[in-house]
């Protein structure tokens, strides 16, 4: 009687499921790609002398686009996490 009930446990280990499908690693990278093209938006703007400012920093793309950007792509981070792989079958 516990022979039987080690080897079912035995089988019932071996047959594990992912969470996420192939659907959402690639929508995870996506995601991620968006993000890191966010952070690399806001890269620069700085100056290499500490006593002259460069009101470069101030420009729109690294106030208004690249938050933008970086916050779209944890949105499609979200979606990736929420998104249900076995929806089609």
């Amino acid at each position: 009687m516990g022979e039987q009930k080690r080897k079912t446990v035995a089988v019932q280990k071996h047959q594990t499921e992912f969470i996420f499908g192939k659907k959402n690693y690639q929508w995870m990278l996506i995601g991620l790609g968006v993000i890191a093209l966010g952070f690399i938006l806001m890269s620069g703007g700085g100056s290499d002398d500490p006593n002259v400012f460069n009101p470069e920093i101030y420009h729109w793309r690294r106030i208004r686009l690249a938050p933008a950007v970086v916050l779209i792509g944890f949105g499609i981070e979200v979606y990736a996490i929420l998104l249900n792989p076995n929806k089609g079958k």
